[in-house]
């Protein structure tokens, strides 16, 4: 009979191919930072991607929301 489990050693198991996150062709600053954070994602454990996401929207929001006339914040800000 053939069992259905996962291999227990990591090094077993196939990595998952992570798509890059686009961007190289957004010209404002404030999305172009949030975006930056999906880079970090293949390292970070499962569990804590959602805090990624969650913060990714938030920023995204700020960056919807704010008066394009006003700077943006600067990268010591973040």
């Amino acid at each position: 009979m053939t069992e259905l489990t996962e291999p227990d050693d990591a090094t077993a198991r196939p990595a998952p191919e992570w798509p890059q996150p686009g961007g190289q062709d957004i010209t404002d600053p404030e999305v172009s930072q949030a975006i930056a954070g999906l880079f970090e994602l293949p390292g970070l454990p499962v569990g804590d991607h959602e805090t990624v996401y969650n913060g990714l929207h938030d920023e995204l929001l700020a960056a919807l929301n704010s008066d394009p006339a006003e700077p943006g914040p600067t990268v010591s800000e973040a």
